[in-house]
């Protein structure tokens, strides 16, 4: 079976690669592959009976029409500093129009007309008292969509582009077919082969880790990436109602006195609640927040970025090592109290019921994350908290919960031109499973630059 294009994913980078291949009438024959479920069948087992994550094929919140976006917070952020790297690639101000492209394309299909962020004055104040207690504020234009949102939109998205395109579901694509140097197609789990004259490859972060092993087959170059490990930290809301009343998700960075590490904020969910991840065998922790119920609490992540020098090179085995740790030793998800953690004891079930802040995370287990976290990390992050509280009285407080751990994996970047294209010709990577984006709507717009380029060899742009 020949295709004009095969897309691998369907993801937000996916997604947005078929909308514009198949925007207008230019009757291109374009399949995608997915390895999860359709939208509509996406539901974690776990929401409706006692079940064991081994026994999904699949993780139905990673995998699947949307990729794990689709029940991520839903934030677009529409500044080109956050959310990727794709400013290695574009210009900026090619930059800046391709986030506008995609942000218009999310309202028309369900987007809130709201942005945060556009308060320049309000933004330079809080500025100037970040910059005076060590911290930097990056002012960015946040989107926020919203958890419980996201699944009509895409639902939405999904209508239109099954009307033009093929799509496979619940298949695993274990092959890239190369022939004289150039892409011709992939094979299935089943034995199936497709044949087209471009593959875009745009695996997600659940399928990084297939994309590394497969570009190491075909002979791809990799280069270096780091890996995030920190907490999850779990407040009243009240206390950064000040930040996120601005700009909804303040990123703020710090370097470190003890060790001059990077250290920042990372998703930041005012009145949200702290949910579990679980990734090929590891419980990690997030966050989400929706559009029609809050909670009184905000949570927000405290990442340390660590670059591994020579000869280890191996940063995904690390992270997954310090999460099975915590796993391990919490049977899951660890909690614990600022307070405990700085006294050196552990957290205990009556001790958090005697804190102010109620966990939204009900089945963490309270204990000793300093029996998880290397030093180095945990003092950068204790740092963190200092330095955020004296731009928001609360954050140092004892009642503070800290979750643990959440790891942020960044996916093998390969070498790519500008269009996105791997060093085998016609084979694209897009995504965040390529290494080039970190957010919706970086990845989205991977997407249309890897689909403008095909249109573009194809005489149709």
């Amino acid at each position: 079976m020949h295709y004009d294009v095969i897309i691998v994913g369907s993801g937000p980078a996916g997604i947005f690669a078929a909308l514009e291949l198949l925007s207008g009438d230019k009757g291109l024959k374009v399949l995608i592959i997915e390895k999860g479920m359709d939208i509509d069948e996406r539901v974690c087992p776990l929401k409706t009976r006692e079940v064991s994550c081994r026994a999904c094929r699949e993780c139905a919140l990673l995998s699947g029409w949307g990729g794990a976006g689709a029940f991520s917070d839903g934030k677009l952020n529409l500044s080109p500093e956050i959310g990727g790297f794709l400013s290695r690639y574009v210009v900026e101000d090619d930059l800046k129009s391709l986030i506008g492209y995609v942000d218009d394309v999310y309202r028309r299909y369900g987007a809130p007309d709201r942005v945060y962020g556009e308060d320049t004055s309000e933004l330079k104040r809080l500025q100037k008292l970040s910059s005076m207690n060590d911290l930097v504020l990056i002012p960015s234009r946040i989107r926020h969509i919203g958890t419980d949102r996201c699944k009509d939109l895409l639902k939405r998205l999904r209508e239109v582009v099954n009307a033009k395109a093929d799509l496979v579901f619940r298949m695993d694509v274990k092959k890239v077919l190369v022939n004289g140097g150039r892409a011709m197609g992939v094979r299935t789990s089943d034995g199936q082969e497709y044949y087209g004259d471009f593959v875009i490859l745009a695996p997600g972060r659940e399928g990084s880790r297939w994309l590394e092993a497969e570009a190491k087959a075909i002979g791809l170059s990799l280069l270096k990436n780091p890996v995030d490990i920190g907490v999850r930290v779990e407040l009243p809301a009240s206390v950064l109602e000040h930040l996120t009343s601005v700009t909804y998700e303040p990123k703020l960075i710090f370097y470190s006195k003890r060790f001059d590490d990077k250290v920042r904020t990372f998703c930041v969910n005012p009145h949200g609640e702290v949910v579990k991840e679980y990734l090929k065998g590891l419980w990690t922790v997030n966050g989400h927040s929706y559009s029609s119920s809050k909670t009184d609490n905000t949570n927000f992540a405290i990442l340390v970025s660590t670059y591994f020098t020579e000869p280890f090179d191996e940063p995904i085995s690390y992270g997954r090592y310090i999460g099975r740790l915590a796993n391990f030793l919490g049977q899951g998800v660890i909690l614990q109290r600022l307070g405990d953690l700085q006294l050196g004891r552990r957290s205990t079930p009556e001790r958090i019921s005697r804190g102010l802040v109620e966990p939204t995370l009900k089945d963490a287990t309270p204990g000793d994350l300093s029996f998880v976290i290397p030093y180095r990390y945990l003092t950068d992050i204790l740092e963190m908290l200092e330095a955020m509280d004296r731009i928001a009285p609360g954050v140092n407080s004892r009642h503070t919960i800290l979750y643990g751990v959440e790891v942020k994996f960044y996916s093998r970047q390969l070498k790519l031109s500008n269009a996105l294209e791997t060093e085998i010709g016609n084979l694209f990577a897009i995504g965040d499973g390529a290494g080039v984006s970190r957010g919706l709507v970086q990845a989205s717009a991977s997407g249309v630059i890897a689909a403008r380029e095909v249109l573009r060899r194809r005489g149709n742009v």
